[in-house]
């Protein structure tokens, strides 16, 4: 009752559930146990705001009942809205430790990081679609019962954004236009050519230059027990081969150079992926859409669960790719990286996608409206 989600059913099987509510129902079972000391770790990083809010009065009553909770995010408005106290991991080893109150925004990131941090988003002056150069239409998109009538163009150089509740169809969008999940209805047009949603496949979203990052990293986006170099290159191993042979060495080589330009902390190419931190996982996808070189990204919340330092990366080099003509749809929870990558924002409400409009005649309040209502303007 707590979190107001009543189609979470005592007999669902979780298996069967979203990402968000997966989350939930591991935080009910935090707060089910009555420990005296309960860890949570990024325990919010799938939740809208709204479930936020009720986790953390359930933390302020877990305070008055002179219970610790030990809360683990890399959401420095969270940690600042709701601890009393922080401490600061790199590497393996606590580097500072003090009141929260005390303490600068600017000071923990440069505990983070090791530095100071300075432009977490590219300046987007720097990047602007290209005028007229639309690669991708799509027309009266449905895959019931949660995606019910989505529409929107995508220009060259653009990143798109799409905001939206947890359980809006933002997932779907994506999982439907890359033919991941069947479209119902709705056509999908690729640089001029057009067919109707419910005949693609990924097969045919991969030959036309799509690429696809996961929300579930573990689940979907990386293969864990395989090598850094294995996921880095499969969804192109052409590019690594010779007359249908992979090539190790090239394949290593290549993979090299785009851990060396994602700072990823690895021993070498050969380490299982499994084996990194989550920060590094989720690198290790980005730099399987860079190896892949796709012309249309879809990113499902492409910095989930990951420290600043490593988000910083993820803008740059999604920033990166737009300016290098790159088509970009980003969907996320977390407003603040919306706000700074995004050039268009689209908001999901109830299955249905709201009219695209510049990011500058947005608020975060007129976007969380817009979510809850329906209603764009």
């Amino acid at each position: 009752a707590t979190f107001q989600h009543p189609e979470i059913t005592p007999g669902a099987r979780v298996s069967n559930l979203s990402i968000a509510a997966r989350q939930i129902v591991e935080i009910c079972r935090a707060i089910a146990a009555r420990a005296q000391i309960i860890l949570m770790d990024e325990p919010t990083s799938s939740l809208p705001r709204d479930d936020v809010q009720h986790l953390f009065s359930v933390i302020r009553k877990f305070g008055e009942q002179s219970l610790t909770v030990v809360y683990i995010s890399h959401f420095l408005e969270e940690v600042r809205e709701i601890a009393d106290t922080f401490t600061v991991l790199r590497d393996g080893r606590s580097v500072a430790t003090g009141p929260i109150n005390s303490t600068s925004d600017e000071q923990l990131i440069a505990h983070m990081v090791g530095r100071p941090l300075e432009n977490l988003f590219p300046p987007r002056s720097q990047r602007s679609a290209i005028p007229e150069d639309t690669i991708l239409e799509v027309r009266d998109l449905s895959a019931p019962p949660d995606l019910k009538q989505a529409g929107f163009h995508l220009q060259r150089g653009e990143i798109l954004g799409v905001a939206g509740l947890m359980g809006s169809g933002r997932t779907e969008l994506v999982r439907t236009i890359f033919a991941l999940d069947g479209a119902a209805t709705g056509s999908i047009e690729v640089k001029g050519n057009t067919a109707a949603a419910r005949n693609g496949t990924t097969s045919i979203r991969l030959f036309q230059r799509f690429g696809y990052l996961s929300e579930d990293r573990k689940g979907e986006g990386l293969a864990l027990t395989l090598s850094l170099a294995d996921n880095v290159t499969m969804t192109r191993f052409a590019a690594c081969s010779r007359w249908g042979w992979l090539n190790i060495s090239r394949q290593r080589a290549q993979t090299r150079e785009l851990l060396n330009s994602l700072a990823v902390k690895a021993r070498h190419p050969e380490q299982p992926v499994a084996t990194l931190s989550g920060g590094n996982q989720q690198k290790i996808a980005v730099a399987r859409l860079l190896h892949q070189d796709a012309d249309i990204l879809l990113l499902d919340e492409p910095t989930r669960g990951i420290d600043i330092g490593s988000k910083a990366v993820v803008y740059h080099t999604i920033a990166e790719c737009a300016e290098n003509g790159k088509a970009i749809l980003m969907v996320s929870s977390y407003l603040p990286e919306l706000f700074g990558m995004c050039d268009r924002l689209a908001v999901m409400s109830r299955g249905r996608l709201l009219p695209a409009r510049p990011i500058s005649e947005w608020t975060p309040e007129s976007v969380m409206q817009a979510a809850i209502s329906g209603e764009g303007s």
